[in-house]
């Protein structure tokens, strides 16, 4: 009965910014370690950022520095802040726990491209 829905992606210019945002139901997000993936074409999904049940947040090389994840005071949303963005982050974004857990939601397309 667990469902995510990820929303926010967009078309963006390299440097440019997004918020993307990821909506719960079934279960409190507080309690658990959660994170965001990408999926390019072609290419294995990769884990982006993880936040820990404390809080405690960690990033892939590659947008370390340039993406930030928290969750909202409602404890249901998830969300990945995202600047200065690369044509290299063109992707389809999915939340999710992690480690993650068959329970895939649609994702959202983010595409990089001027």
């Amino acid at each position: 009965q667990v469902q995510l829905v990820e929303s926010g992606g967009g078309l963006v210019q390299p440097g440019g910014s997004l918020r993307l945002s990821c909506v719960a139901s079934g279960f409190t997000l507080a309690y658990w370690s959660i994170g965001w993936f990408r999926q390019a074409p072609g290419k294995e999904r990769e884990a982006v950022s993880c936040i820990s049940k404390s809080d405690g947040a960690a990033y892939a090389d590659t947008v370390k520095a340039r993406f930030t994840i928290s969750r909202g005071n409602i404890n249901r949303t998830l969300y990945l802040q995202m600047n200065s963005l690369k044509p290299e982050d063109t992707a389809i974004y999915y939340c999710n726990y992690y480690p993650p857990r068959n329970n895939w939601g649609q994702g959202t397309q983010v595409t990089v491209s001027s």
